[in-house]
């Protein structure tokens, strides 16, 4: 017999603690994994469950981090912050790309833009302590919130207000308990991109409200119809001082298997969250924090290649959506998702059962039209689907065309 979990038994009976056995394993991992694994088998899936752009890294940055195997000084131990010319390129290419003028001081390179996110929240959150978070969200910052002790207060934000918040819905979700506010534009999972005014508007009542403010700009360079990705901290300056950016290169350079993110903020922000890297990871792995190297600071051509791409694809699959019979889908103007409400196929019939959830919803799809999708559930609003446009375009018509032959069988 299995010895019991439970946090009220014996500490030498628990195999798993408290803490670490409450997370939940991430959903667009979960997908994409079991997307892949029918793949192998012999099933012709559509996987539209990660945000993992299809196309090749940057040859530069590839040949740099060949260069850099060879170089015996990334064969040992680096600064737990990061390598000094890194840091100080990210500190430069903040300036160039948002306007936000920062010493590499501020900077600490992560592995990947979730590391980043855990330790910022870690840094900044005791137990008890209150994160705004708008909902739908992406599906770790609930985890990392969990894990540091915080509580997550859902500030829901529906289609009809392009999934944004308003101040007012901020204020209302606001206590004396309050102590972040997690900030995420343009948005995974819905690609909506805040204006500068709403932006602004927020960055003030954080201000005058004395709460911090996390904003992951990992999707700054993906941005269409002439949207603009704001960074708070440059409309807001007096905000500077209470907040943290993350980033990364995985989403801009398809870079998602490299592993390199950073955080960057006040320098005592900075300082505790590199001591707890310190005793976490040490440093980024030399190899992949050269390739980031190469990317940051060489031109943005490929960026912008495959920006172009993305904007075809985004402007597919709205239409292809829109053309299901029960399915609403709002256009995306930032990042490279598709946010559809499925609400009203649910309860209806379909191949013999009537799936109620969109969980239910989306096993049906993969069951019967070999197309994995993530549920709204795993980004806190059940009744809608996430669909990455990050994959080729003959499989992202084939994957929709094929999820919507399905769904119009629904009565």
């Amino acid at each position: 017999m299995a010895a019991s979990t439970s946090t009220t038994s014996a500490p030498a009976t628990r195999r798993i603690s408290a803490r670490i056995g409450g997370i939940a394993e991430s959903a667009t991992m979960a997908v994409d994994a079991k997307a892949k694994a029918l793949k192998a088998a012999g099933r012709p899936v559509i996987g539209f469950g990660a945000g993992e752009p299809d196309f090749p890294t940057p040859a530069a940055v590839v040949a740099a981090a060949e260069a850099a195997c060879a170089d015996q000084r990334n064969h040992r131990y680096t600064p737990a912050a990061g390598l000094p010319e890194l840091r100080e390129a990210i500190a430069q290419k903040t300036l160039r790309d948002s306007g936000l003028e920062i010493s590499p001081s501020q900077v600490l390179v992560t592995n990947g833009g979730k590391q980043a996110v855990y330790q910022a929240f870690a840094t900044l959150v005791d137990p008890g302590d209150e994160v705004l978070l708008p909902t739908p969200y992406w599906t770790t910052y609930p985890e990392a919130i969990a894990l540091a002790g915080g509580v997550t207060v859902p500030v829901v934000c529906g289609p009809e207000a392009g999934y944004l918040p308003s101040v007012e819905q901020l204020e209302e979700a606001r206590t004396e308990r309050t102590k972040v506010l997690l900030w995420c534009s343009p948005s995974n999972p819905t690609g909506a991109v805040a204006s500068r005014e709403l932006t602004e508007a927020v960055g003030r009542w954080a201000v005058e409200h004395g709460i911090w403010v996390i904003t992951d700009e990992i999707y700054e360079h993906l941005v269409y119809d002439g949207a603009e990705a704001v960074s708070m901290p440059v409309v807001v300056p007096e905000l500077a001082d209470t907040c943290v950016i993350v980033n990364g290169v995985a989403k801009t350079y398809a870079m998602t298997g490299w592993r390199v993110g950073w955080l960057a903020g006040p320098a005592d922000v900075v300082k505790a969250a590199t001591n707890l890297q310190s005793h976490v990871s040490s440093n980024v792995c030399n190899i992949s924090q050269r390739a980031a190297l190469a990317a940051i600071t060489g031109p943005l051509d490929a960026v912008h290649e495959m920006r172009e791409a993305f904007d075809r694809r985004r402007r597919t699959i709205v239409e292809l959506l829109r053309a299901i019979p029960g399915v609403e889908c709002p256009t995306p103007r930032g990042a490279f998702y598709a946010y559809a409400s499925v609400q009203g196929l649910l309860g209806k019939e379909l191949r013999g059962s009537r799936p109620r959830t969109s969980v239910e919803l989306a096993a049906a799809v993969l069951e019967h039209a070999e197309v994995a999708v993530v549920p709204g559930e795993a980004f806190g609003t059940p009744g809608f689907f996430r669909l990455s446009y990050a994959l080729g375009d003959d499989d992202l018509r084939t994957g929709v065309e094929r999820m919507g032959a399905l769904l119009a069988e629904a009565r």
